[in-house]
């Protein structure tokens, strides 16, 4: 009798071990926002792997991201198409009517989609893809899975379209940009003496704004000799600055600083500290205003979506007024007349001086979430916590672009004419955009 009861025990636990071992434990499904900030931060992990350049970077977010809001705005139909007002774009595809998707998993393949295509570790992008896809299995019947993973696809697929014609090809095919050793032009700058980064990109196709050329900036002022002009007087501005920062000015220099590719030097040994690009950064405070304010998926999307576009359009702008004037940096014109061994607080990025870069795209950047967030919209920026272990509180993405701007003068790496002529074009663009597009019907 015993041995009987024993024999029917270990069968019954043989058979909910078998059992247990047939029941696959299901994947938890995430919210539809969390989906979509965990792909834009994925996507953002890859470009700081890739080591893009701020202005790749900024097409990099502008395409996933426009792709991404494409497939999400069809859970709330207020929200209008932003690529069919684009330059350059056919109609975007739309779902068959009737029948069940789940547009957070279209806009996660939409989004990767491209990105296989506009970055280099698709290995990465593929593992967290694959994560992402097994939840969505788990949690959808076979029909509106592939149905949502194919009209993710259509979309996708519908924007790279556009992207074969944006000029990128013919930009990678051209010639070092060494600059000039005439007066006043830019050179390769200490310590590194890189190449110009992405001379041609003024060429590039916007997506919103006409022209590269549509919001001209005064010319930086011209060389000259005499220790009484405004050239050398702005160098010396720059000088002297430096050597009277405070601990506040130190922070707030680096904690814009958003050099995706600085080469520190230790002795005879050079190693690359990599981190977020100022695209990247500004997509971040998007992130965190999105959270903050609980927007919803589709106001997620289309909030990562303008920013991105902002960003694009106005390295566009900036950068084609940079190759224009080819002005030269402070570290060389102060190494030259003032001060042979002095070097700025922040590394000098390779390319021309005027206009300030990092001053345009915040600018254009907190004017389309200032519109959409509204003023006075205080956030702590944890952006780029991971990266450099800093943070900084703002009343207003205002406040916050008027400080990144000022960051450069005190990292000695612009004139204050650059940075203010920059941001004012920043604030033109970002305006021109927003008043151009139609996001609601």
């Amino acid at each position: 009798m015993m041995r009987s009861l024993k024999v029917l025990v270990a069968a019954f636990t043989i058979s909910l071990i078998i059992a247990g071992c047939n029941h696959k434990q299901k994947i938890k499904l995430k919210s539809d926002t969390d989906v979509l900030h965990e792909n834009v931060d994925q996507l953002t992990q890859v470009i700081i792997y890739d080591a893009f350049s701020p202005p790749v970077a900024s097409r990099i977010y502008g395409y996933t991201t426009l792709a991404a809001y494409e497939a999400m705005r069809f859970q709330n139909p207020k929200y209008n198409s932003i690529a069919n007002q684009l330059k350059g774009f056919k109609t975007m595809p739309v779902p068959q009517k009737g029948l069940k998707y789940n547009y957070a998993l279209a806009a996660t393949r939409a989004l990767f989609t491209v990105a296989h295509k506009v970055t280099f570790s698709v290995d990465t992008l593929k593992r967290y893809e694959d994560k992402v896809f097994a939840m969505y299995k788990d949690n959808l019947d076979e029909e509106t899975f592939n149905r949502s993973l194919a009209f993710g696809d259509t979309i996708g697929k519908a924007v790279l379209a556009r992207a074969k014609f944006d000029n990128y090809a013919k930009t990678r095919g051209k010639p070092r940009f060494l600059g000039s050793r005439d007066n006043g032009k830019w050179r390769p700058t200490a310590p590194d003496y890189l190449d110009g980064v992405e001379f041609c990109w003024g060429t590039m196709e916007t997506f919103v704004v006409k022209s590269s050329s549509d919001f001209p900036l005064p010319p930086p002022p011209p060389y000259s000799e005499d220790k009484n002009s405004t050239y050398f007087k702005q160098n010396l501005h720059v000088y002297e600055q430096s050597k009277k920062l405070t601990k506040e000015q130190v922070e707030i220099a680096k904690f814009w600083d958003d050099n995706p590719f600085v080469i520190q030097h230790n002795g005879h040994m050079m190693f690359v500290n990599k981190k977020i690009t100022p695209g990247g950064h500004w997509i971040g405070i998007t992130a965190i205003a999105c959270k903050k304010s609980k927007a919803d998926a589709a106001k997620t999307a289309q909030a990562y979506a303008m920013t991105a576009i902002a960003l694009y359009d106005a390295f566009i702008c900036g950068w084609q007024v940079k190759y224009t004037t080819e002005y030269i940096r402070p570290v060389t014109v102060i190494n030259d007349k003032i001060d042979p061994k002095w070097l700025p607080l922040l590394q000098t990025p390779p390319f021309p001086e005027y206009p300030s870069g990092h001053s345009d795209i915040s600018a254009a950047s907190a004017v389309v979430l200032t519109h959409l967030f509204g003023d006075n919209f205080e956030y702590q920026d944890t952006s780029d916590l991971r990266y450099i272990g800093m943070q900084r509180h703002f009343k207003s993405f205002y406040q916050a672009c008027d400080e990144t701007s000022i960051s450069r003068y005190y990292g000695g790496i612009h004139y204050k004419f650059s940075v203010d002529a920059a941001a004012k074009q920043g604030r033109e663009i970002g305006n021109y955009i927003w008043n151009t597009l139609k996001l609601e019907n």
